[in-house]
């Protein structure tokens, strides 16, 4: 014991000592009470009756912590929110517990290089003014990055996750891939609620394409779709002013017909993007680059 330096006390004392071992269900017992701050007992059946009574005023709106904070400021209870529970558990009046929505993993945008169309997709929202009506519309499109064609979009007076789902599908409807065995397109956007909900990303996993959203506060990693935002913004929605929603809608199904079928991009060497995936349907487009995103 020298050596490793250990005492003769504690040495003894270890070969006596037996661990205590807690017998199961041992414990404190409920108690039968609860006193108030006068020092009054209060038997556990009037605390149901209170209990009761504050259940039927309120109207089922408290769970088990309000409940014990009532019983202490409207009847000076010496309570702890876990007796006022198992009471509760007993009367069969708690709350139902909240079902937790599934959350679906968030993938960040990573950098692409794209040879092709409908390798990689961007899609985001856009706000209109209607001055007539003193309200605001919506517009959600999604672009093919390398074609730079508004494959399909979105304008109401409201836009959700429902409406998001739906233009993912007529995209890919339109462009031949609905419920077939290819590669499906990557598909790019913010961290909208619209992205963000159940029914978007269930559509995703349904449909097999890979959704990925861009870092907070980075919207140059959603460049394609914010620069036609701002092409939509200077050409159609600052020209106009709306005296209805149906004149605001008209406008804008024009502008996009006009920007798919007939304004020329010099990155498509002035071609229209309608025109341009003409031409490589038919492999009759040659290379113009590689667009790295």
């Amino acid at each position: 014991m020298r050596v490793i330096r250990l005492s003769r006390s504690t040495y003894y004392h270890r070969l006596r000592y037996k661990p205590r071992t807690r017998k199961p269900g041992s414990g404190r017992k409920n108690t039968r009470y609860s006193c108030t701050v006068d020092g009054k007992p209060v038997c556990n059946e009037q605390i149901k009756e209170w209990l009761c009574e504050l259940i039927s005023d309120e109207g089922e709106a408290y769970g088990y912590k309000k409940l014990t904070y009532a019983l202490r400021r409207n009847h000076g209870l010496v309570i702890n929110k876990k007796k006022v529970y198992r009471l509760c558990k007993e009367l069969d009046i708690l709350r139902p517990q909240r079902k937790l929505k599934n959350k679906h993993p968030r993938r960040l945008a990573r950098n692409h290089v794209i040879t092709a169309s409908n390798q990689l997709w961007e899609t985001d929202l856009k706000y209109g003014y209607v001055s007539g009506e003193n309200r605001y519309f919506y517009v959600m499109s999604v672009i093919d990055v390398f074609d730079r064609s508004i494959i399909d979009y979105h304008i109401g007076l409201s836009c959700d996750g429902g409406d998001a789902a739906r233009i993912l599908k007529n995209s890919l409807f339109k462009r031949q891939l609905y419920g077939k065995k290819v590669t499906k397109p990557v598909i790019r956007s913010d961290n909208g609620p619209q992205y963000i909900s159940n029914a978007f990303e269930s559509t995703c996993l349904e449909l097999e394409i890979e959704h990925e959203r861009i870092p907070f506060k980075t919207p140059n990693k959603n460049a394609h779709i914010e620069s036609f935002h701002s092409i939509f913004e200077e050409e159609c929605l600052s020209r106009y002013e709306f005296s209805s929603y149906a004149e605001a809608y008209k406008t804008v199904v024009d502008f996009m017909r006009h920007y798919n079928n007939r304004r020329i991009h010099s990155s498509l060497k002035y071609h229209t993007p309608d025109e341009f995936y003409s031409l490589l349907l038919q492999n009759q487009a040659f290379r113009i680059r590689q667009v790295r995103v």
